[in-house]
């Protein structure tokens, strides 16, 4: 009696906002299955040629009341994304999860840091980076992708704000249960996600996920240790932030706790 479905809901980004964790700690509800890995139908080219039956191939067999999700962090930022999900289907709800603009720069910084740090390519300081001839590096792909306001403004030339809901990943990974009841709500699905579900890891220093008798935490390459940044360099960034992220409270009617 299971089908596979293209998906339902769709997590969109952002990239290091806490995609990964908030796609695992929805997949306790039992009304919803999740796709194993990112997809990047609607942001890769050479994905989307292949049309919309190898996408749904791709997705986890599911019951008639069951919601399927996938999640590809680079949707958020794609300038094709919106209008390809919503020629596929212009009624969909889409989950985004955000963080403080600052922090995610950091954050996307430090996974790079460590990938070429295994793959025994050279690394650069993050203030080296950040900083060029004095002047902060707008053109750094890590701060254009913290820029919310300019990446919100193309999805909602084709989606309504009440289609979009807003994760708090700051929120999320402090306390995990509200915001997960958020998007119970948004997605209208019964109540299911409980606090028994998490326990905190002293180890980690976040939460883990506890169901059907299993416990489980996020990969080992979450949660990494960010390097110390420069008091100067980080008010640079806050400073730059400051606007666009105003811009984009106006835009969602919501204000987040950010720099």
């Amino acid at each position: 009696g299971t089908s596979r479905q293209i998906p339902q809901t769709i997590i969109i980004g952002v990239r290091k906002g806490g995609t990964r964790a908030l796609l695992e700690m929805l997949d306790i509800h039992p009304n919803i299955v999740v796709a194993a890995t990112e997809v990047h139908f609607f942001d890769w080219d050479e994905n989307y040629v292949k049309g919309i039956d190898w996408y749904r191939s791709l997705m986890p067999f599911s019951y008639g009341n069951q919601i399927t999700i996938e999640k590809t962090p680079g949707y958020f930022t794609s300038p094709q994304a919106p209008e390809r999900i919503h020629d596929m289907n212009s009624s969909i709800k889409l989950l985004l999860i955000l963080r403080d603009p600052t922090e995610r720069v950091i954050s996307d910084y430090t996974q790079v840091y460590y990938n070429r740090v295994e793959s025994h390519k050279p690394v650069q300081l993050f203030e080296d980076i950040v900083i060029k001839n004095g002047a902060l590096n707008t053109k750094y792909k890590a701060i254009q992708r913290s820029l919310y306001d300019v990446h919100m403004e193309k999805w909602l030339k084709h989606f309504s704000l009440d289609q979009i809901h807003i994760v708090d990943g700051n929120t999320l990974i402090r306390d995990p249960l509200p915001e997960l009841q958020k998007v119970e709500r948004f997605l209208n699905l019964p109540s299911r996600i409980m606090s028994s579900n998490f326990y905190f890891n002293q180890t980690k220093g976040f939460y883990c996920i506890r169901s059907d008798g299993r416990e489980r935490c996020l990969h080992e390459s979450k949660g990494r240790p960010h390097p110390l940044v420069n008091n100067t360099v980080l008010e640079q960034l806050y400073s730059y932030f400051r606007e666009h992220n105003a811009k984009f409270y106006r835009m969602v009617n919501h204000s987040f706790d950010w720099h």
